[in-house]
Parts: structure tokens; sequence; C-alpha cells
């Protein structure tokens, strides 16, 4: 320590008079006019450019950056509100197909707001809807006026889906009606799929074959192992 730190120190009256050194702030030419920054702040008036002008015309002769510098902080502190994001297409998607009992209070609200911003898409909700009902209730008797309903709107996308519908219409039609539908074949084709990958690899067709045969055969469809076939 030399000895003009030790003079210094000896001399201080009070602490502040030991705050020395080139960290400490120096005087500034903004310092007159930082009450009158501070009151313009609470203001709500945040923009350095115009408070700039202001001092300006207040006879301030320093620079805007030393402006600009002394409100960072501020702007640092200043709490942002942002709000929600919007749901996602997918997000949307799922509540209009789902049943609206299964959805929660804060998802239907949120659906309710998104229907009420967008006509075309409250049509669309009610098409889904009526669609949804005649497939859950077997009423393929009324699809024709539900075609009907869809192409009266500006809707290319159910147009699309109607089109489809007419192409194959009597199996449509009867899947739509009856209680007979494809589920068991394409269940059966699956689990074919399930057994050849299991098998990938390890033997050849016959033991494939033998496995396919010896599970369908089996009353509760249980799987074979390749123990149980050889």
């Amino acid at each position: 320590m030399g000895g003009n730190t030790v003079r210094h120190t000896a001399r201080a009256a009070t602490p502040e008079e030991l705050l020395t050194g080139r960290h400490q702030p120096r005087p500034s030419q903004l310092d007159p006019f930082k009450p009158h920054l501070d009151k313009r702040w609470a203001e709500g008036h945040t923009n350095a450019i115009h408070l700039h002008a202001e001092l300006q015309e207040l006879g301030y002769r320093g620079s805007y950056q030393t402006i600009s510098d002394y409100l960072r902080p501020r702007r640092r502190r200043r709490i942002r509100v942002v709000a929600p994001a919007p749901p996602r297409v997918r997000q949307v998607t799922g509540w209009m197909t789902r049943h609206p009992e299964h959805l929660s209070d804060d998802e239907h609200r949120q659906l309710t707001s998104i229907l009420a911003h967008c006509p075309e898409l409250t049509a669309l909700h009610g098409h889904v809807r009526t669609f949804a009902e005649i497939l859950t209730t077997r009423s393929g008797q009324h699809l024709k006026d539900w075609i009907t309903a869809t192409r009266a709107d500006d809707l290319p996308g159910l147009h699309t889906f109607a089109t489809g519908l007419e192409k194959d219409w009597d199996a449509v039609l009867q899947g739509l009606t009856t209680c007979w539908n494809s589920g068991p074949v394409e269940g059966r084709v699956n689990h074919i799929k399930m057994i050849k990958r299991q098998m990938f690899g390890r033997a050849k067709l016959p033991l494939l074959r033998k496995r396919v045969l010896l599970t369908a055969a089996r009353p509760s469809a249980q799987p074979v192992t390749v123990g149980q076939a050889r």
C-alpha cells in the first residue's frame, strides 16, 4: 500500500470520502436534467429520441447516447406482458373432432372464442359434428343430405372429402348403416405384420407360414412363439 493511500485513508472523516477512483460515477451534463427524465418516464414517455429533443429545448447540450445509457436499466426492469400463444392448428382440429363432453372448460372456452371470429370455421365445425353423429349412430340414410349441406358452403376441403365418399358410395353407405366393417380383416393384417417383424432375420418363410396359420387357428388369437411353432 502506498503512502498516498495511507494518508488519504487517515484524513477521511466519512466513508464517502474513501469512495474515489475511476469506477466512481463522474459528473455529467445530464445530472441537472435527471429529475425531468424521471418524471417523464413515470408519465409513460419512454422514447429516448423524443426525450433528447425535449432536453435540448431546456438547454441540454449533451449527446443522445448519454440519455439512452441512463434509461437502459429502466428498460430492462420494465415488465413486459406477453400474450399467450394462440392454439396450434392440430389443437383446434382435435377440439373439433372430439366429443364436446370430453373437452375441458378451458378447451371449450378457447374453441368457442375461435369459432366466434371465423364464420367458415363455425360452419365446418357444424358439419364435422353432424358427420360424427352419422358415424356413431350408423344413420347412413342422412349422408346424402349431409353432402348437399356441405356443398352449399364455401369449404373446398369438405367438397373434396364428399367427392371421395361418392366415388365408393355403396361401400360407404353400408359402412355407415350396418354393423359390418373391415375391422377384423385389418386386425389380422396388422397381426401378420407383427409376426413378420418379430421373425425378421431369424427364420425363413416355412416357419413364418406355420406361425401365421397356428395363430389364426386359435380361438383367442394368442400369438405363437418360435419355440411352439417348431
